[in-house]
């Protein structure tokens, strides 16, 4: 599975932005996708998560403010980012959790988009 991230760039406080996670190859196998964020110097935070089976779940932090959505049919999850905050500065990347069948073990894995910079300004 590979992963195209895009849509960063830059925001006023109070603005909005939509990310978009592109998959690609054995989609069927993904389980679910995730939006992480990082600062430099501070760990990788998760943001948003949504499941094959449509469940959703965010930090508390965004909560509100950011909704993840799917398009199946595009093999496409996006971001978006409503009431942006200079807090929310960051480099963003998407995650896809995979399962698949393997001598009928099922084998685990991540694979990881590049990241997109959001910035927002004060």
């Amino acid at each position: 599975v590979q992963l195209q991230a895009s849509g960063g760039g830059l925001v006023q406080t109070g603005g909005s932005l939509r990310l978009s996670c592109a998959a690609s190859g054995s989609t069927s196998s993904i389980n679910a996708i995730e939006w992480y964020r990082q600062v430099p110097g501070k760990q990788r935070e998760l943001v948003a998560k949504v499941t094959s089976g449509g469940s959703t779940d965010y930090a508390d932090s965004v909560k509100g403010r950011f909704t993840i959505s799917r398009d199946n049919a595009k093999d496409t999850v996006y971001l978006q980012m409503n009431g942006l905050k200079p807090e929310d500065t960051a480099v963003y990347y998407c995650a896809a959790d995979i399962l698949e069948i393997s001598d009928s073990a099922y084998v685990a894995s991540r694979s990881w988009g590049q990241g997109t910079l959001v910035t927002v300004s004060s």
